[in-house]
């Protein structure tokens, strides 16, 4: 391949221009945006296709942060320009290629629950391939799916072009039915089926840790020759760690009290990411005549409309509805705010293929505290950066919050590796191992 990469990206169900943490938005949005810009930032020509959700949405987005010539792309950019770029057979010199994100009409113009969406990923597909039609055979170099529908999408798509499909689950149906809340609905059989479907059928799989790795091979029988683990990155720059001043003006600015230990949740309100736990231990903490600290939701309901009231209505039960604020999703810049007023971040995911809450707030320099599931073993280090919390007992987790607030010496040390641990993870050193991936899978392509 003589010149960069092109990447078909596909993210079907859910935009990468969505807010994540409410309805299917999370760290898969975030993911492929940063994925996205770290891989053009090396030359390659990144287009990312996501099923229209609006009648009003532009065909095409260009991502802003793009440069071409050292002249910034913004929301109004020269389309047309851009359609040049696209459709010449390189790049030109000096040019750094944007990120384009494009709306596919599949289905009705409205958001549908995942799991309806089976019945509209033909429309799906053949409005990808269309992209590709538009333009010229062999445009594409490799399509790089993300979830079990963008797999099946790929599928068809790759086989059409003729190109690897390179696939990332972020999510498996047998590892969260095996981890399901009580009460919680299982995954689908038909997602279990188009899981493996996807895995047998990809020249490449990219999973987020050895541990995920695992999973794929001894869950879905993949071929451990084609599973490469490449971790996620943060974006070091806008999650870093601040003084005490500082952090006393994040809480200022936010409205919470100066005087008061603050525990932060941020993600989804459903059962998979256990909010309802945290609610249960300050429970536990009120009726022991220990100090409770307030509790901060930073989420939207996912699965069902009525979750985040039925949160609020636990904790008036619990008799701690004064000690829990709950609060819409944060976009980056304010998100960085929450995590410097934090004492600590906790996550009691019942299932995590990674964590990337738990990396940003480490590198914020904000302990954690995290249930002992998937990929957050691999993000917190358990005594240095954080604390791992097996099983689910609101006791066990009132007790281990209660010991980390209280030690203030404890914290300072957790909050100084949290920084270290994170450093880690970059978003540069995922977009290069990618590119590997990626010549690799061509190669076992042309086989």
């Amino acid at each position: 391949m003589e010149h960069a990469p092109r990447i078909a990206m596909l993210s079907v169900h859910t935009s990468p221009l969505d807010q994540p943490g409410t309805g299917d938005a999370g760290g898969m949005n975030v993911y492929v945006l940063e994925l996205s810009r770290a891989l053009a930032a090396r030359g390659a020509r990144v287009e990312i296709f996501t099923r229209a959700t609006s009648s009003d949405l532009p065909e095409t987005v260009v991502l802003p942060g793009a440069e071409a010539d050292g002249t910034p792309l913004s929301d109004d950019v020269d389309h047309e320009r851009v359609r040049e770029i696209l459709t010449a057979h390189d790049v030109p010199a000096g040019m750094r290629p944007p990120v384009l994100v494009h709306h596919v009409p599949a289905g009705p113009f409205e958001r549908l629950d995942k799991n309806d969406l089976p019945g509209v990923l033909c429309g799906m597909a053949a409005g990808v391939l269309r992209w590709e039609a538009a333009r010229r055979p062999g445009w594409y170099d490799v399509v790089h799916s993300h979830y079990w529908l963008s797999g099946q999408v790929g599928r068809i798509a790759a086989d059409r072009w003729e190109v690897p499909l390179v696939h990332t689950a972020h999510t498996l149906a047998k590892v969260k039915n095996a981890a399901l809340a009580p009460g919680d609905d299982p995954e689908p059989a038909a997602r279990v089926l188009g899981e493996e479907q996807v895995v047998q059928e990809a020249d490449a799989l990219v999973a987020s840790t050895p541990a995920e790795a695992a999973e794929l091979v001894e869950l879905y029988g993949a071929d451990p020759a084609r599973v490469h683990v490449v971790e996620p990155g943060v974006d070091l720059e806008r999650f870093a760690p601040v003084d005490d001043d500082e952090r006393a003006a994040s809480r200022a600015a936010l409205g919470l009290p100066a005087d008061r230990d603050v525990v932060l949740f941020a993600g989804r309100v459903q059962p998979l990411k256990a909010p309802d736990v945290l609610v249960r231990a300050l429970g536990v903490l009120r009726e022991s005549g220990r100090p409770v600290p307030l509790l901060v939701v930073l989420g939207g309901p996912s699965g069902r409309s009525t979750a985040v009231r039925e949160l609020q209505a636990l904790a008036e039960i619990t008799g701690v509805g004064d000690s829990l604020l709950i609060r819409p999703p944060a976009a980056r810049d304010e998100l960085v705010t929450w995590y410097h007023a934090a004492d600590v971040v906790a996550m009691p995911s019942r299932s995590e293929s990674f964590g990337l809450v738990a990396a940003e707030a480490q590198a914020a320099g904000v302990p954690v505290v995290a249930a002992a599931v998937g990929g957050l073993r691999s993000i917190v280090d358990d005594g240095v950066s954080g604390v791992l919390v097996r099983g689910h007992d609101p006791k066990r987790w009132a007790d281990v919050l209660a010991d980390v607030l209280a030690d203030r010496e404890r914290l300072s040390s957790y909050s100084a590796a949290a920084r270290r641990s994170a450093e880690r993870f970059g978003w540069e050193s995922a977009a290069d191992q990618l590119l590997k991936v990626y010549a690799v899978a061509r190669e076992r392509g042309s086989r």
